[in-house]
């Protein structure tokens, strides 16, 4: 059985918000502008993603 899996791109810097938000984006594996990584999907990677959703996007 395949696992699935979430597109996360980070489109806005996480500079100048929240120091826990900047936390999330970088528990998310994500350090550079329109860098993308491939998640597995987990409720954890889903309230991550939540958390910091006006700095990413999620395919």
């Amino acid at each position: 059985m395949e696992k699935k899996t979430i597109k996360v791109t980070l489109v806005k810097s996480p500079i100048g918000c929240k120091k826990a938000h900047r936390q999330t984006v970088l528990g998310l594996g994500l350090k550079k502008i329109r860098q993308t990584r491939e998640l597995e999907d987990t409720p954890a990677v889903r309230g991550m993603n939540t958390t910091v959703y006006s700095r990413e996007r999620a395919d």
